[in-house]
Formats: C-alpha cells, structure tokens, sequence
C-alpha cells in the first residue's frame, strides 16, 4: 500500500472496511488535483491492497453562502482538466454538479453503500468539517481523512502559535525530519485494478453527471445554476495547466527578485499562486519540489541552527527563502490555527491585547464612515483604496501588500473592530478566489492582530499596527497599477 504518514491520516468513524466492497472510494473535497495528494495516494494503496478499482467523486454543490459564477468557474475548469485524463477509464470519474440546493442528497451516501473504504481531504474551515463529520456518522463504511495541505502535517504540532516567529522556530525544529517525505508525483503509475468501477444500479440517471458543455466553459448553462451575488467568474482560469503556467512564469520572471519586488504592484513580481492553491490544484509540495530542483538545493544546505529568522535557514537564495517564508511560514501558521481554534473566523479569537486595545478606542471618532454598500461599491474617499478594491471585484485578486492596506482602512473607516471584521469577510469571501481558506483568514485577522504585535497606540488602532494610503504611495509603485484600477478604468 502507498505509504502515507500516520500524522497525516485521520478516521471519521468507526467502521471498518467492508469485505464486500466493489471499489475504493475517493471524495475529491478541497485537494482538487490527481497528484501531488497525499488523500489520492491512501486511496490508490487501498485500491492496490485491496484489487478493487478506484472511484473518483467529486463534486460541486451549491447553495452555499458567497456561491458564484467565479468560484464555480475556477473549479470547473479543474473537473474539466480531470474528465480529460480520466477518458481512458481506467478510474472511474464522478463529476457532479448540483443543478439545484439539495439535488446531491443521498450520492454519496449511494456510493458508500457499495464502497470497500472511502478516503477523502482533511481541510480545517468553512462547511468542510461539518460535512465531513456528519457523513462520518451517517455511513457504516471507514471513512478517513488525509491532510495534503502543506509541508508541515496541520495536526501535529499540538498547539496554537500566536505569532510567526513562533511557528518558525517550530517548523526549524521539525521539518528535516519530513524532507524525504511527499505525496506522489504520479500516483497511478505501476497501474490499477481494471477499471470501470460497478457503480451503484441507477446513480447516474438519479445524479446525472456534469455535461461536457458546461465544463467546457458554456456560459449560459453556469448563468443556469442557482448561484449567489452577480460576481462574474474572474479572468484566470482554474486547474493544474494554469497553476503549472503561473508557477513557470513566477520563478522564470520574479523569483530573483521577490524579495524586494513582490511589494510592488506595478512589478507583478508575487507569484499569485493562492487561487490555485486554495482549491487544491497546486500543491505546497510540488512548488517546494520544483523550487528546490531549480536551486540546485539538497537538506545538507540547511542550517544546524534552530532560529525564528526569515531568511538564511534553508541556504538557498534570497529571493527563495523570502518567498519560501510566505509559501510555509505564513500559510501554514493559518492551518495550524484553524485545526487549533474552531473560532478561528470570530472576532474574540484574536490575542487578549488586540481586543483590549481595540475596545479601548473602539468609540474614538472616525473622519470616514462607510457601510458595506460603500465598500463593495469602491465609493471611498482614497482612490487608492478604491483601486484595490476593483481588482478584487474584477480579478478576484488584490496585490499582497495593498490587500493589507485595503483592511486597515476597512478598520479605520467602520463604526466599530468588529463590524470591520463583519465587512472583510464578507468582501473577501465574495469575491476572492482565495477566499474561505485559512490563509486568507490569516491575512484579515492579522489587521486586527493576530500574528502580529504591538505598535505607538494611534487613535482608532491602539496598538494595533496603522497603515495609511500616503505612506504606501511613498514605499510603492503603484503608477501602471492605478491606471489599470483607477476611477477612469471602469
């Protein structure tokens, strides 16, 4: 069977395997790629161990809250990719989307009732534990879940970090040890059982699957389906080829200088990466593979030292290590979190000096007062503010460093912290491809605090770190970046 570490396999249930079974099982949840995936690895070794044939189901519901075309479209770009190099049927491919709220009631339940074992993806937010836990209950099947969401397992280290130098003198301590460990690059090389898979007697006339049409792209059959908000899908495209494309075009372009460059939104010099990423069509191992194959990198070249420092541990470049800090420090302390802290979204999870401080300004008089309309509809007073803001409404993408701006003077221009929270999520979620992940989660919390530190107590802030828009213009460029965004752009 395909080894998978035990730290990062987790049983929902206490059911066995049935002995009966026609197949394996794999619920495709939030790990939306066919390597690089630790869940699809313990599904194959089942399949290998067991001389049944895999079933891949996933699935697309809606009915959701902050549901749209984007979102949709971006994952249905990734099924259409699967459907294709799983022609051959070798696996068996379920690519279901609910046409309505409630029509995928009972699949899974169906399949599990032929299923030998079922695995599926380990993911720590949004309706994903929730769901999962109440399939646990409800089947008479195993049920396990496998975390393939970054380098470090999410469960392992036990305990919540409150800031990232913390986590970083963590993972020093403890990723060595997981240097020789990944999921595989080609899971279903060496073969499998002979596909297809009996399916259950009349699953597919109750469930019909995705039509090719409208996973190609059919714009009046997603304009069909019963998805919130106008928010149109964004013009980056989902699936594995586009994340492989912007990676390329990242290390090639960017790399070099991401240090210092990734701050400036005229230079494009992030890697952008996070919308891929977050709907699992990248994996964090794969980039650090191929990162490593282009620095030339072995484990002999990092340090003896366990310190909390950004860069120098890992000896490879600066521009490596400065983004390597972001690719795990500062994306994988928002896992952590989550796992640690089921009130990872509430307001009262941030660290007891941000509340106090926050509460003790909370009345301090606002020179700008807007509401959620106002927000969304980029009607502020900065045009700044107002840029980053269309970016997000039409890329699903704001710039890393305005994306920090855009919430602090979300904080500065509410009534009060917590409405600001209310507000940041809501447009975050709504249009952001990345939204609904711990990550992103990270990054509007850390406006109000966490992971962060104290700072000169400022009227409406506190201590809690201030940024302001003429500040930004002096450390940025933000020329060709206001031209694209700005009022006269719409």
């Amino acid at each position: 069977m395909t080894f998978v570490p035990d730290a990062r396999v987790s049983a929902l249930n206490d059911a066995g395997l049935r002995g009966d079974g026609d197949f394996v099982l794999y619920w495709m949840v939030t790990q939306r790629r066919l390597e690089w995936n630790y869940a699809l690895d313990q599904a194959v070794g089942y399949a290998r161990k067991l001389g049944l044939p895999l079933v891949i189901l996933e699935a697309l519901r809606v009915g959701y809250r902050w549901s749209s075309p984007r979102h949709h479209r971006f994952a249905l770009d990734g099924m259409r990719e699967h459907r294709q190099r799983l022609a051959d049927g070798s696996v068996t491919y379920l690519a279901y989307v609910e046409p309505e709220e409630g029509a995928g009631k009972g699949l899974l339940e169906t399949l599990a009732s032929r299923a030998a074992v079922i695995v599926t993806d380990d993911y720590p937010v949004f309706f994903v534990p929730r769901m999962q836990h109440a399939a646990g209950r409800a089947l008479d099947v195993r049920l396990e879940r496998v975390d393939s969401n970054g380098l470090l397992p999410m469960r392992s280290a036990g305990r919540t970090f409150f800031a990232a130098q913390h986590f970083r003198r963590h993972l020093h301590k403890t990723l060595p040890a997981l240097f020789g460990e990944s999921p595989e690059a080609a899971p279903f090389d060496g073969g499998l059982p002979e596909g297809p898979a009996p399916l259950p007697d009349g699953l597919l006339d109750r469930w019909p699957m995705a039509s090719p049409d409208l996973l190609d792209g059919d714009a009046e059959l997603l304009r069909g389906l019963p998805l919130e908000y106008d928010v149109a899908p964004a013009q980056a495209g989902g699936g594995r080829a586009a994340a492989r494309e912007r990676l390329e075009r990242f290390l090639t372009n960017h790399l070099d200088d991401y240090g210092e460059g990734r701050n400036h939104p005229d230079d494009g010099g992030a890697s952008g990466l996070s919308p891929w990423l977050h709907w699992g069509h990248l994996s964090a191992h794969e980039i650090f593979d191929r990162l490593t194959r282009r620095e030339e990198w072995t484990p002999a070249r990092v340090s003896d030292e366990v310190t909390a420092r950004r860069e120098g541990w890992w000896g490879m470049s600066q521009g490596a290590e400065a983004w390597l800090d972001e690719l795990i420090t500062w994306r994988e302390i928002g896992f952590n979190f989550a796992v640690e802290r089921p009130d990872y979204d509430q307001y009262d999870s941030l660290p007891d000096w941000a509340r106090k401080t926050l509460a003790e300004h909370a009345a301090d008089p606002r020179e700008h007062v807007y509401d959620l309309d106002a927000f969304d509809a980029a009607a502020t007073h900065d045009p700044l503010w107002n840029a980053a803001q269309r970016q997000l409404r039409r890329e699903g993408v704001i710039h890393n460093y305005l994306r920090m701006l855009w919430g602090k003077k979300i904080l500065e221009w509410t009534p009060d912290p917590r409405a600001a929270l209310e507000i940041m999520i809501e447009l975050n979620n709504r249009y952001a491809l990345d939204g609904r992940d711990p990550n992103s989660y990270s990054g509007i919390f850390w406006v109000l605090g966490r992971f962060d530190r104290g700072w000169p107590e400022r009227a409406v802030y506190g201590t809690v770190r201030s940024m302001s828009s003429e500040s930004t213009r002096r450390k940025v460029r933000l020329t060709r970046y206001l031209d694209r965004f700005g009022e006269t752009s719409d």
